[in-house]
């Protein structure tokens, strides 16, 4: 079955409502296209993989063998999506699901995640409110200051960027850049 963005966008309505996360999964997709170009690999794919990665979370909330992403991997078998779609989706939860990430767009897709949100936070601090006005110089200074976001786990995304084979300034600058081309859809180009 050949699976295009309109499909994934439906998928995720379906199942979506919260608009927070559906922001998420469009700064994911961002993020995981950028990569993509990166990289030289299938900017489609690799987008679908981040688009997609949490469209079972809302209704599966639980992060455990049967919650999330199992019951969304699950879903996208069930309805005969490609395997490594369902596979990279299974691997950014690696420590619930065993699914380690293997692949190159496995590994974008684990460490771009978290760093999303954790850049949502730090735009969503400024007076403007824009993500258009975050500097990784700002980044780095929240990411030392651990209250800030202090659920966002900073080691894993430190952890994810080395075993991307990213330095983590260059990670957080692609992740950024990535979502600053798309600030009206996530709700963060100023008020």
């Amino acid at each position: 079955m050949k699976i295009d963005r309109e499909k994934a966008w439906d998928l995720v309505t379906e199942f979506t409502e919260s608009q927070n996360l559906v922001r998420h999964m469009l700064a994911v997709e961002a993020a995981m296209r950028a990569y993509a170009r990166k990289y030289g690999e299938d900017e489609e794919l690799w987008g679908i993989v981040g688009l997609v990665h949490d469209f079972d979370y809302e209704q599966s909330p639980d992060l455990s063998v049967e919650g999330h992403p199992v019951t969304g991997a699950k879903i996208l078998r069930d309805r005969g999506w490609p395997e490594e779609i369902a596979r990279a989706m299974l691997s950014h939860a690696s420590e619930y699901t065993g699914v380690a990430q293997e692949s190159r767009m496995e590994k974008a897709l684990y460490a771009v995640d978290d760093l999303t949100g954790f850049l949502v936070a730090v735009a969503l601090v400024r007076p403007s409110k824009s993500i258009g006005d975050v500097k990784p110089k700002s980044v780095r200074k929240k990411w030392r200051d651990k209250a800030f976001a202090a659920a966002v786990n900073r080691q894993q995304i430190e952890e994810a960027a080395a075993e991307l084979g990213e330095d983590l300034n260059d990670h957080i600058l692609i992740v950024l850049d990535a979502m600053k081309e798309i600030a009206p859809e996530l709700g963060l180009a100023g008020e």
